[in-house]
């Protein structure tokens, strides 16, 4: 049996003041053990705004909860205006070799441009941008919407990527990636001087004076062929190296892959295309990949990614969140005409996979079809239009519903997020790349004894795992454990032991001790 220890929980306060968390994103963590996390408090008439911010524990040592950046916190230059932070987007992420945190960042805007002949405002600019603590320092700013400002083109677009010297970066979507002490990988999309929305992945050297990097971008020819980048999803890095998806067309993909990239060195290798044979399955509907998930876990060696395949698909039923934003709980329910709740279709045949950087092979971990009925999760996010204030221009992507597979790789060792049906909605689950079975870690049939003595008797209602959770044999996660009457949530980690070869059926065997403490199952 796993054993856990909190991270962070319910009962902790935030650093410096006298009030509690009680929601938390999932966690990253580097290979030392410490653990970084986004999270928040409650708020209300009362209590005023809820504190949020980024957050970090050193593990190894169990030294007490740090902030790494708050609401409200100055943010770092360039800054003439005394912005300061209201919102940390994604989650966060840290590099596996140091103490270096990314994290998306939006705030007031930071840059006051005025008129050089009579020093009145022009204009305000700069509420998005990307920030980060190289080597484990203070926090500076990796890059910012004020590249169009003269004297800044070290966070303009790079020219080669769209044509024109001196454009902006509209905004950062996704989590940008941490590594190698200094560097941050970065999804950034920026309007082109015909006025074209474009998007791109690029990186750059958070320490330097230097610009960004680019590594992809629209309108550049796929090296798989079929096309042109249309769209690319968030990197992800680890020594030198960055892997990302792109696609021809985001909604209706027919070309593209996995791809991947050496720091200082130009091209493109493809890991994985559309149209790549899944081994082992038989479908006659198809067996060659027509769908490839954009979240991607890399730890310098291996990818671990979503897949589909085959023409076969069903409903599922989603349902408007009942907590949080009440922008966006209201833009869910516009947008289902009022009545909270929407189908959507999804692929039946899914898998999980990694592909090796080294010899390109293609694994498949795991796959629906038998124990497992989906590896995709839903949410409602994003920023509806008029919220939030700020006029620096930059845009947002308006609120939606969104799927995701939760994946995270160390080693040949995968840990995923899937669901088994009605019966048991979701749960965690270890693969050790050995030709044995996933087994269970934590599933919505168990109670919250297992990881919190404060949830003791509470059923766990919720369970959240990102691609940098899994690194040098520890997992970290989030949870949370409810009953109708009470309710607990924390960041927790365990160590997961790297077995020598004629133990993983032992390993196997322990894990699936765990079975001991689950609910029983709720009737399909």
């Amino acid at each position: 049996m796993l054993d856990w220890t909190i991270v962070a929980n319910n009962a902790d306060l935030v650093p410096g003041s006298d009030r509690a968390f009680n929601s938390y994103s999932p966690p990253s963590l580097n290979n030392s053990a410490l653990v970084v996390f986004r999270a928040r408090t409650s708020g209300g008439q009362a209590q005023g705004e809820p504190i949020t911010g980024v957050f970090s524990r050193d593990m190894a040592a169990l030294s007490p909860v740090g902030s790494v950046v708050r609401r409200n916190d100055l943010v770092p230059q360039p800054n003439n205006t005394g912005a300061t932070f209201n919102e940390f987007p994604s989650f966060a992420r840290i590099d596996a070799r140091s103490g270096m945190v990314a994290t998306r960042g939006q705030s007031q805007p930071v840059w006051e441009v005025t008129d050089p002949n009579t020093g009145d405002p022009i204009t305000r600019v700069g509420t998005a941008g990307i920030y980060a603590t190289p080597n484990g320092g203070a926090l500076v700013t990796g890059m910012s919407g004020v590249g169009a400002v003269p004297g800044f083109a070290q966070f303009q677009v790079p020219p080669d990527a769209v044509g024109a010297a001196g454009v902006k970066f509209d905004q950062f979507p996704g989590a940008p990636s941490a590594f190698d002490q200094q560097l941050v990988a970065f999804k950034g999309n920026y309007t082109d001087p015909q006025g074209n929305g474009q998007t791109g992945v690029f990186y750059r050297d958070t320490l330097g004076t230097g610009g960004a990097v680019t590594i992809a971008h629209s309108g550049q020819p796929l090296p798989n062929g079929g096309g042109v980048f249309g769209s690319t999803a968030p990197p992800s890095a680890a020594n030198g190296q960055i892997v990302f998806t792109g696609l021809d067309n985001e909604d209706a993909p027919s070309a593209g892959g996995i791809y991947h990239a050496r720091v200082g060195q130009p091209g493109l290798t493809t890991l994985v295309s559309f149209g790549q044979t899944v081994p082992g399955v038989s479908n006659p509907s198809g067996t060659t990949l027509n769908q490839i998930g954009e979240a991607l876990s890399f730890d310098g060696r291996r990818v671990a990614f979503w897949g589909a395949w085959g023409t076969e698909t069903r409903m599922v039923t989603l349902t408007c969140p009942s907590e949080g934003q009440a922008s966006v709980i209201q833009a869910c329910i516009d947008q289902s005409g009022g009545t909270g709740q929407v189908t959507r279709e999804v692929p039946v045949h899914q898998g999980i996979f990694q592909v090796d950087v080294a010899t390109g092979a293609l694994t498949l971990v795991a796959e629906t079809g038998g124990e497992f009925e989906d590896f995709l999760f839903w949410t409602f996010s994003g920023r509806p239009s008029g919220v939030g204030g700020g006029d620096g221009g930059e845009e947002f992507e308006e609120p939606r519903w969104r799927s995701s597979p939760f994946i995270a790789a160390n080693g040949q060792n995968t840990v995923f997020k899937a669901s088994e049906g009605a019966s048991n909605p979701f749960g965690l689950y270890l693969d050790r790349g050995a030709a044995l079975a996933p087994v269970t870690i934590l599933d919505s049939t168990m109670l919250g004894d297992l990881l919190d003595p404060s949830a003791s008797g509470l059923p766990i209602t919720a369970l959240a795992l990102e691609r940098d959770g899994f690194r040098n044999g520890r997992l970290a996660i989030a949870a949370s454990m409810a009953n109708e009457e009470e309710s607990w949530a924390g960041v927790y980690l365990t160590q997961i032991a790297v077995p020598e070869p004629g133990s993983v059926a032992l390993l196997a065997g322990g894990l699936l001790l765990l079975g001991a403490a689950r609910r029983p199952r709720r009737a399909a």
